[in-house]
């Protein structure tokens, strides 16, 4: 079990929520607070004029709404904006938006009633997360649309999933005993003002980041090391004298992985006595390619952008993004723009700019294996067979390039994509919901081309006949990874083997079992 409250939700708290499925436990004195909110804005709302309670949305807030119609005005307002379209997202992206949601608004800032928190518990511990489409929010008011859906479900309306299936909402309520979410003040809007949808989403990109960035210098590694690269590029001394932390923390990985490796070569050993001046020509390349050389110069940015979305998301995960924000502590309601997604969506493009980045390197490192006049170490497109008669990887290549090709067309960002909407109300807006999922697409593409990557990476071991001579982590990795993938030598389709490493490399957390990969 965990707890969720006033507390700093952290980025591992929220992994296990959401993969681990731990049980969530809502603190008492959080709730208690909650509870003091909720009356607060009960009394203080009695006799004012306040957005959201008995005005309308948005530009409509010039109309008064009647005492009478104050509740239908929420229900109104879900079911409304329960407008999306395209793609549902996966069950496990509605839970993170669960989870996120729940954690702000147990702030205690929303002016909700306990009801609507300790339902959200009970739907996450019960994993029935609700169908959301990806289309639909400008992450300006919040994720209006995408957290409409949740509002959905919550009354008891629309469709969720359950155990990998889409039931009505209603159905499953009856089902298990829950009662749907009634409507006591201002529950609708604090259901929908909020940036939970593009948090949650963010939060699952920058986990799968990082798992990415680990596979990224786990497999350069084994790539430097499979083709007898020097040592020096990736030295303590070479990077110190360079400041960038990400830099030097990404050599101090390489540096972890290698130790250990009979491939490897010393510069010193192999170029720094006299004989070699004596030749015009030197077979060895004297410096390898940029794309086994300059791992850290290129790593180092990804590693940095992924810590700085990390705690960018995790600010945002442990904030207060409601409008008004209710402040019983200091007696007062305060209007503004806390469900603007600005900071979300900044992150999130600087995000999917690096991960295109990283993916670049690894298409880069495999052409290099998969091409002998590069390499002059390996057959063409590794082929352990027959040259001419069968073809290797060739095939698969094509899959990674035209992968990477798609992620670098993804690169351009949301965060300055604004379109004006709302008759004007929303002038300038976040696009922060599209931004995460367009990261995620880049996230999950470039797990495809990591697979890709390992997969020649092994095959090129095999050729060399060389698993013994490796790192023992890279041997590691090696031995896990032909259980999943066996050597091959004749033609046969490869596109289930693929998935089944690609899905490997997702569910796997390198920094788990090689303790170098960790931030």
């Amino acid at each position: 079990m965990l707890s969720v409250g006033q507390g700093i939700l952290s980025l591992d708290g929220f992994s296990e929520l959401l993969f681990k499925k731990k049980a969530i436990v809502l603190e008492k004195d959080a709730l208690d607070g909650i509870d003091s909110n909720f009356h607060f804005l009960q009394s203080f709302s009695a006799d004012k004029l306040i957005y959201g309670i008995n005005t309308g949305f948005g530009p409509m807030a010039q109309y008064r709404v009647d005492e009478a119609n104050l509740l239908q005005l929420q229900y109104n307002l879900i079911r409304s904006h329960s407008s999306g379209s395209g793609r549902l997202l996966p069950s496990f992206l509605a839970r993170a938006l669960m989870i996120a949601r729940l954690n702000s608004l147990m702030k205690g800032y929303s002016g909700v009633h306990t009801e609507l928190v300790e339902l959200l518990r009970d739907l996450i511990n019960k994993d029935i997360t609700p169908c959301i489409y990806e289309h639909g929010g400008v992450g300006a008011s919040g994720d209006l649309v995408q957290l409409a859906h949740l509002g959905l479900m919550l009354i008891g309306e629309g469709e969720a999933f359950f155990e990998n299936e889409v039931v009505p909402a209603r159905q499953l309520f009856d089902r298990f005993g829950i009662k749907p979410l009634s409507i006591h003040i201002r529950e609708g809007l604090a259901i929908l003002n909020g940036t939970s949808a593009m948090t949650g989403i963010g939060m699952v990109n920058v986990i799968q980041a990082r798992k990415l960035l680990g596979w990224s210098v786990l497999l350069s590694a084994m790539t430097n090391e499979i083709v007898e690269a020097y040592d020096d590029h990736y030295s303590y001394e070479l990077n110190v004298v360079k400041l960038h932390k990400g830099q030097n923390r990404v050599a101090a990985m390489l540096r972890d992985l290698l130790r250990g490796s009979k491939m490897i070569r010393d510069r010193s050993e192999h170029l720094y006595h006299p004989g070699h001046l004596e030749r015009e020509v030197f077979e060895d390349k004297v410096q390898e390619y940029y794309s086994l050389r300059c791992i850290t110069q290129v790593l180092g940015p990804v590693y940095d952008t992924i810590t700085q979305a990390g705690d960018v998301l995790l600010d945002e995960l442990n904030s207060v993004n409601d409008n008004p924000v209710i402040d019983h502590r200091n007696r007062n309601i305060f209007h503004g723009g806390n469900f603007h997604g600005d900071y979300v969506s900044l992150e999130m493009d600087k995000l999917k700019i690096a991960i295109i980045k990283l993916s670049m390197l690894s298409e880069r490192q495999l052409n290099y294996l998969l091409n002998d006049k590069l390499n002059q170490k390996f057959p063409p497109f590794v082929n352990l067979g027959v040259l001419g008669l069968n073809f290797g990887m060739q095939g698969v290549q094509f899959t990674a390039t035209s992968t990477v090709a798609e992620n670098q067309t993804l690169g351009f960002p949301m965060y300055i994509h604004s379109i004006p909407n709302n008759n004007d109300n929303q002038d300038i807006v976040s696009m922060g919901c599209n931004a995460a999922l367009m990261t995620r697409r880049v996230v999950d593409n470039s797990f495809e081309v990591l697979a890709v990557q390992l997969m020649t990476v092994l095959q090129a071991i095999d050729y060399l006949d060389c698993s013994s001579r490796l790192a023992p982590d890279t041997r590691a990795l090696y031995e896990a990874a032909r259980k999943i993938f066996p050597k091959f030598i004749e033609d046969s389709p490869r596109y289930k083997e693929l998935a089944r490493v690609r899905v490997f490399l997702e569910e796997t957390d390198p920094a788990v079992s090689f303790k170098a990969l960790e931030f």
